[in-house]
């Protein structure tokens, strides 16, 4: 009726569809860098957040409040725009010479997302009898030492559900970079639209390609809750 002629021949093989799977690749590096530097940071920011010692736990709880209260994007165009004027000249040197968009855009992803792992690690933490901290210092251990060993492995097993929904989250969100330059999978997307003005093919394969990736690690999911609970009832 709109007289729009539909090709999806474009998407299947040849130089257009090369640069979708370039992207799709893109994003799956960038999330994965992104996801690991975000679980270590958000763990360590929970610690510190439950640290008895008021310096560290305030220190943590302005970080907490100061990144989850401003634009995903903001902290990208931040660390784009921005990190020449607090990184030691030597470092912007090497990222320069590399894939510094790629870069900066990790670290943003990793920032914003490992505020939100935090509180979910936090919440692990909290669901925990503190009988199983005092425990662990009868014991012997340091407070470093129990949470190291005691509290945050039991915390980490209890919060796969929220940590996964970060990592979908983290993915999805990956489709930010497009904006500093960064060759993801939108980026891509955007590229065939601009070749061929086949704008509806090009964002619905990159649509689906995302739907497809989030179905898999939430099918990933529910299949260790169910090992979990099968252990847990055994």
């Amino acid at each position: 009726m709109t007289g729009y002629k539909f090709d999806w021949s474009i998407l299947i093989s040849g130089e257009y569809a090369s640069w979708l799977y370039e992207g799709l690749i893109v994003t799956l590096k960038l999330s994965a860098v992104s996801i690991a530097a975000s679980f270590i940071i958000g763990m360590l920011v929970a610690v510190a957040r439950m640290s008895r010692h008021k310096t560290f736990s305030w220190l943590a709880m302005v970080y907490l409040e100061f990144i989850r209260n401003t634009p995903l994007l903001v902290q990208i165009f931040f660390w784009y725009f921005g990190s020449y004027k607090i990184l030691p000249a030597a470092l912007n040197e090497w990222l320069t010479a590399g894939d510094f968009e790629f870069w900066a855009a990790a670290t943003g992803l990793s920032i914003y997302t490992s505020a939100f792992i935090a509180e979910d690690i936090r919440s692990g933490v909290r669901s925990i009898p503190k009988t199983q901290m005092e425990a662990a210092i009868s014991a012997g251990f340091s407070y470093l030492g129990a949470m190291r060993y005691v509290i945050l492995p039991q915390a980490v097993r209890l919060s796969v559900p929220p940590l996964v929904s970060q990592f979908l989250n983290l993915i999805k969100n990956s489709s930010l970079a497009m904006t500093i330059g960064v060759a993801e999978l939108s980026y891509q997307a955007r590229q065939v639209e601009s070749a061929t003005l086949k704008g509806f093919e090009a964002f619905t394969a990159a649509t689906l390609i995302y739907l497809v990736l989030s179905l898999a690690i939430s099918f990933s999911m529910e299949m260790y809750r169910r090992k979990y609970l099968m252990v847990r009832t055994a």
